[in-house]
Order: C-alpha cells, then sequence, then structure tokens
C-alpha cells in the first residue's frame, strides 16, 4: 500500500519537505486555483507534476498519484448526459492528468454542497479541536437562517422545537461562522461558495430531482467519461457522500454499499472505481465496513483512513482519532492488504490519513481546516503501525 498526503499547493501551509518528514510518498493534490468547469491544460498539470516531482538533492522522492478532484459542474448533476459541453471539458482535463501519467482521479457527486460540517474548532477532551456536524445546529441553520422552503415538513415537531431553542441562543457571531461554514465551500470542496440567497436558488434547481433522478445522471456521466478513462489507463474512484444521507432535502446517492453495487452495475467498466473513506461511510451505523471493503476489494484504488464518532443522537457526530471512534480500523486494514496483496506495485492502492485533529503546535497556527500537518501525521503513523504488525512495509 502506498502512502498518500493531501497537499494543497505551493500556497499550502504544509510544504513538500514536511510532507516528507511525515513519511508519505505519494501526493494527492488537484489545480484548486483552476475555475470550476473550465478545462485542465496538459502544461498545467505537467507543471504542478515537475513541482511535485523535481526532488531537491538529498531528498526524498515524491510521485503525484491521485487527482482529487476533478470538480464535475452541477449541469451535470442536474442535467445528466445532456449537460454535453460540461462532460466534454471534464473528458479533457481527464486526457490532460493521463498523458502526464497519473493513474487514479477521485471525484464526488454530492449536489450544491460538498462535505458539510457546522464545526471546525470543537474543542475535545485532550485540548485538540476536531470538526463536528451537529444536527441541532444544522437543523437551525436549515430552518431559521437558510429558511429553506419545505422544510419543517421534514423534522418533528421535538426537532423542529431544538432547532429554534438552538438557534433564539445563537449570537449575531455564531450566526455569521456557521453561515460561513456551510455556504463558503470547505478545503477541497468541488462546489461553488454561496450566498444564503444563492444558497436558496441552486436548491431551486434542484426541484424534481430525487435520488432515482440524480443516479440515472450519474451514470449517464459514468457512460460517457469511462471509455476515456479506460482507454488511457485511469481509474475514476467515487468519494462517499459525507455525511452520507440526504442534507437540506437534496438526494445523495454514494452513501451506502447498494448505492455503489447499482453503479458498478449500470457501468460495469474497471475504469469505474470507488474511494472507500472510512469516515464518510462510517457515519452511518448500517454500514459495516470491512464488509462493504471485501465486497468491492477490486474497485477500491484510492483510500481515505479516517474515524468518526457518531454521539448519542446518532445523526449527530465528530472527527475521533484515527484509531478510536466507530471503525474498526484494524479490520478495515486486513480486507484492503488482503486484497492488496494481489496487485502488482503499480496498481497498489494509494491511502491517506484523512482529517486530523488540531493539536500542538497547529493550534497556534493558520491550518487548513481538516488537515492540519499535526494530526494527520500522527494518523499516517498509527496507520503505518498497524500495516506493520499486519506484515506490510508500506511504500
Amino acid at each position: 500500500m502506498r502512502q498518500g498526503w493531501r497537499w494543497f499547493g505551493p500556497e499550502a501551509p504544509v510544504t513538500l519537505d514536511e510532507v516528507r518528514q511525515t513519511g508519505a510518498t505519494n501526493i494527492v493534490s488537484s489545480l484548486h486555483q483552476v475555475p470550476i468547469g473550465r478545462v485542465w491544460t496538459e502544461a498545467e498539470v505537467a507543471e504542478r507534476k515537475s513541482l511535485i516531482e523535481t526532488t531537491p538533492a538529498g531528498r526524498s522522492p515524491l510521485t503525484w498519484s491521485v487527482v482529487e478532484s476533478i470538480p464535475i459542474p452541477d449541469a451535470v448533476k442536474r442535467m445528466g448526459g445532456k449537460a454535453r459541453s460540461e462532460i466534454e471539458a471534464w473528458i479533457a482535463s481527464l486526457e490532460a492528468v493521463a498523458a502526464c501519467d497519473i493513474p487514479i482521479v477521485c471525484y464526488n457527486f454530492m449536489p450544491v454542497v460538498d462535505w458539510t460540517r457546522t464545526e471546525l474548532d470543537y474543542e475535545i477532551e485532550t485540548g485538540a479541536t476536531a470538526m463536528r456536524f451537529d444536527q441541532e445546529r444544522y437543523a437551525a441553520f436549515d430552518l431559521h437562517i437558510l429558511q429553506r422552503a419545505g422544510a419543517e415538513a421534514e423534522y418533528s415537531p421535538e426537532d423542529r422545537a431544538r432547532a429554534r431553542a438552538v438557534y433564539e441562543a445563537m449570537s449575531e457571531a455564531e450566526i455569521a461562522e456557521i453561515t460561513r461554514i456551510i455556504t463558503s465551500a470547505l478545503p477541497g470542496s468541488t462546489t461553488e461558495p454561496m450566498t444564503v440567497p444563492g444558497f436558496r436558488d441552486k436548491l431551486a434547481q434542484y426541484a424534481g430531482i430525487d435520488a432515482a433522478k440524480l443516479r440515472q445522471h450519474l451514470v449517464e456521466f459514468l457512460e460517457a467519461v469511462t471509455p476515456a478513462a479506460e482507454a488511457r489507463g485511469v481509474k475514476l474512484t467515487l468519494h462517499p457522500d459525507d455525511p452520507p444521507r440526504p442534507l437540506f432535502g437534496l438526494p445523495r446517492i454514494a452513501s451506502t454499499a447498494d448505492d455503489y453495487a447499482a453503479l458498478f452495475d449500470a457501468v460495469p467498466s474497471p475504469a469505474n472505481g470507488m474511494c472507500y473513506c472510512t469516515g464518510s461511510l462510517g457515519v452511518r451505523a448500517d454500514n459495516d465496513l470491512p464488509a462493504i471493503a471485501r465486497r468491492f476489494a477490486e474497485r477500491i484504488h484510492f483510500v481515505h483512513l479516517r474515524a468518526t464518532k457518531r454521539e448519542g443522537d446518532g445523526r449527530s457526530f465528530h472527527e475521533s482519532a484515527h484509531l478510536e471512534g466507530d471503525v474498526d480500523m484494524v479490520a478495515v486494514l486486513k480486507e484492503l492488504v488482503a486484497e492488496d496483496r494481489k496487485r502488482d506495485a503499480a496498481s497498489q492502492m494509494v491511502f491517506r490519513s484523512d482529517h486530523g485533529h488540531r493539536m500542538l503546535d497547529d493550534l497556534a497556527k493558520t491550518v487548513t481546516p481538516g488537515y492540519p500537518a499535526i494530526g494527520r501525521m500522527r494518523g499516517l503513523a498509527e496507520l503505518r503501525g498497524i500495516l506493520y504488525a499486519l506484515g506490510v512495509v508500506p511504500n
């Protein structure tokens, strides 16, 4: 298994030399500066690849192995195969990536909002901070700040009462903060930042699009792009929904094993693969993570390893330490290792320690939310320890 690290580019707080110090060897990155929907040029991809892979004297080499992500424009999610120009542009970006010999592309298909949290620095018992999704704060935003049309029907009377109490206790600063977190697009997001009125407008554009229709649009997208990926030796890996359930009245279609099975049945190309994220899938108690890894082993090319802890209401959760929370990481890694041992070196899975607590010196620094250096390095070291115990020397 190959040790990856998500790097947000030359402006990121974590440098490539600091990545080397964590033990990671494979970079997960993207052209975050390119607007969503604009074609990536081969020259742009080659420039970023050169920056990553040109190794200074005496330094350990790094390889750009995963693009996370080429964003899928909103029009594709709303219109499917009818969004022809947007899909053609996406294929052109894929071709630029393939021309630079980057073999894995991660993407997601979450409409309007990408991965969603209500707090970025929730203080835990150690004094470190974690990201959190609080169901009551989310409902307070949905019902009283966003004031989404039809939202009240989706909540029980008890939920509505708690949401109102939470909202009425919020200061103006807290209202501004949760609005910023939910609407401004978190790091690595493949959706555009929005204002509250813009958010409402986006939601209105999805009227009549249920889970079946959204899945149809994803299948139409995959039918168009997987031949290009397969011909060029690129594996496409769909990231799960985060959290893995509908938000803001929108369907989500990559939340369970059955969701993935439906997509693999519809588009059986070997290029149609999975980004196996234990944190996203682990939020749902009904997702059996080792069983999912075993069932889709041949489809897994890229892995996010992190753990979440479900809270008392079953809907709220926070990011836990990598070997804690609700994920049996040892059982998961046993399944992944069993598959990886069947592969040659070039097709081994790339894994990265995803997210991480803000801790130690990072508490006093500017960090990318969800991606502090020290918390992720701790997680990578713990994961590496499990792999060594399983008889695997990660590369």
